[in-house]
């Protein structure tokens, strides 16, 4: 993941979309040696984001409570399209899946849930955060 801080701090952008490709929530348990792969695949790859999403939501909880300067600090809003049950059901080695009917598929995927935040959500944007940190990244 890149990191999203010098995205907070180097615009003028209060607003931050993730578009989240790993899962973060995965119900089986693996049992196989690429299972064991793939799950630490997905756990060092998600381990950044959720360290900067929790540093985020401590430092936004910071300024609601007036703990911190909202002049000083940039209270930011988080946004993220993900589709964590078709993701999570793909193994590591799809990443190199260069098959075009697999990478149309993941368009057509990634439309859709752009098209269910855009429903959902675009009245939120540049006004409050949609994604729940604490449900999502604790």
């Amino acid at each position: 993941n890149p990191p999203i801080f010098p995205v907070i701090y180097d615009t003028d952008c209060r607003d931050v979309l993730i578009v989240q490709i790993n899962p973060i929530n995965i119900p089986e348990v693996p049992r196989t040696t690429n299972e064991i792969f793939d799950r630490i695949n997905t756990l060092s790859f998600n381990s950044s984001l959720m360290r900067e999403m929790r540093a985020i939501y401590f430092i936004t909880s910071l300024i609601e409570k007036g703990e911190l300067d909202s002049s000083k600090h940039k209270h930011t809003f988080i946004h993220t399209i993900d589709a964590e049950e078709v993701m999570a059901k793909l193994s590591a080695s799809s990443k190199m899946n260069l098959d075009m009917e697999f990478l149309q598929y993941l368009f057509n995927i990634g439309r859709e849930k752009a098209g269910e935040f855009l429903t959902n959500h675009f009245d939120k944007i540049g006004r409050q955060s949609s994604t729940d940190l604490v449900a999502k990244f604790f």
